[in-house]
């Protein structure tokens, strides 16, 4: 009975949807033209310290986490720390906006980027359905996107190794103490395997403050093994720092020669306020030089604010079923919607403190309803549904030379079109796939 209700006890699918989800070629393209534009992005601003410190001082008042999360990065820029590979594994997350047609970003992950190895099953999965019994729904499997996630990953993990030049070393993946997504993290580890000949190794962040050491060349050792490549599968959430031990492990990795996926300044490359701080006007333009790469990205940006704009905070009082409040958290289950934005806005307001930086406030997307047949332990139910689609995206370099920089793959997401939130792994969404429109 408790199969799957408790981590590492039994299993349960993962939850999905039973058939692909309809989504138009056009923005599709879209979408996956914007990722290797998004990649540069992220390493010319995790470039600017300035930039990061600035736009995130006041935030750091407010959100200890992000403020924990700047001091390591602070203590990297004194002992003048240098990441000379870089590697990204990024998802930028988009809806289709049904008023206006546009594709519009929710938000830039640069930690964690889950679901590569699962979305790759249900699109095999959605597949298989249609060859079967495409026909009867009146579907064609081959409109159903390709998707090789899993292998990309797994591709630029192993690269990353390599530029690091030691085949003795193990790639370590981080992860939470309870894992509940850890077949899609498993799945990584075996193509890894498989393909590549390289061991990993899973540590919690208290395993590795217990086992970890940096050793005098510069070298990071868990326990005895040389570790190449740090893959973060965890650190994203203050849940996952509950004592100090944690917040070592993570300074301690930081310090190491090791490759970290992500550094810290990709980590907050992701932040919710530097992506505002990204929309503003003129913003872009100091870190792109091409034109036509800074329009195609401000075209999908949503409307994004800080709240120390009174004007937007006034129309977010009046209607806040237009917008939705974002603190600065990974993982599903955090934002603030409806009356709940009024009441915290209200609320804000009244104590005249800094938490406000805390939070940004951002356009509500309003996508495309349709009717979804969704599957959770084992039971389906139909029901109206909207979409989100993920892509993922992979940036490798050494220095100044690049060696990778594509998509690399997408994730669907499927939620009852009354839910606010959209996490997976939180309980709100289903695994989906895209056919093609």
């Amino acid at each position: 009975q408790r199969s799957g209700s408790v981590p590492g006890v039994g299993l349960v699918h993962a939850p999905l949807a039973l058939l692909p989800a309809p989504f138009p070629e056009k923005e599709w393209r879209e979408a996956s033209e914007l990722a290797p534009i998004f990649n540069h992005l992220v390493h010319r601003v995790s470039s600017d310290a300035t930039f990061l410190h600035e736009s995130l001082f006041r935030t750091k008042k407010a959100d200890e986490f992000t403020s924990r999360i700047l001091d390591i990065h602070s203590k990297m820029l004194q002992i003048n720390k240098k990441e000379e590979i870089q590697l990204g594994l990024h998802r930028s997350d988009y809806m289709l906006d049904e008023k206006t047609k546009s594709l519009l970003q929710v938000e830039l992950n640069t930690i964690s980027s889950s679901f590569a190895s699962l979305s790759n099953l249900v699109t095999e999965l959605h597949r298989y359905i249609l060859s079967r019994h495409g026909k009867l729904l009146g579907l064609d499997s081959k409109r159903i996107l390709a998707n090789s996630a899993l292998d990309q990953y797994a591709e630029a993990l192993a690269k990353a190794w390599s530029e690091y030049n030691n085949p003795r070393a193990v790639i370590m993946i981080v992860v939470q103490a309870e894992e509940r997504n850890m077949y899609d993290q498993h799945l990584v580890s075996a193509v890894l395997n498989d393909t590549y000949n390289i061991t990993t190794i899973r540590k919690t962040l208290a395993e590795v403050d217990q086992q970890g050491e940096i050793l005098p060349d510069g070298t990071f050792s868990v326990d005895g093994e040389a570790v190449s490549v740090i893959y973060f599968r965890a650190g994203y959430t203050p849940a996952d720092y509950p004592s100090e031990s944690e917040w070592r492990a993570r300074l301690l990795m930081e310090q190491s020669c090791a490759v970290k996926c992500p550094s810290i300044s990709y980590h907050l490359v992701g932040s919710k306020k530097i992506q505002q701080e990204l929309a503003k006007p003129g913003v872009l333009e100091r870190f792109l030089e091409n034109k036509e790469d800074v329009a195609k990205l401000r075209k999908c940006f949503a409307g994004l604010w800080s709240l120390d704009d009174f004007d937007i905070v006034g129309k977010a009082i009046e209607s806040p079923e237009l917008f939705v409040m974002k603190p600065q958290r990974e993982g599903g289950g955090n934002n603030i919607y409806g009356d709940d934005v009024r009441e915290t806005l209200l609320k804000l307001q009244k104590a005249d403190s800094q938490e406000d930086a805390a939070y940004i406030l951002m356009q509500r997307i309003f996508p495309t309803i349709s009717k979804a047949v969704l599957m959770r332990d084992g039971r389906w139910h139909k029901e109206h549904a909207i979409s989100e689609l993920g892509i993922f995206s992979t940036y490798l370099r050494n220095k100044d030379k690049v060696i990778i920089n594509k998509q690399s793959g997408h994730l669907m997401r499927t939620k009852i079109s009354s839910s606010d939130e959209g996490g997976v792994a939180a309980g709100f969404a289903v695994l989906d796939s895209v056919y093609l429109t």
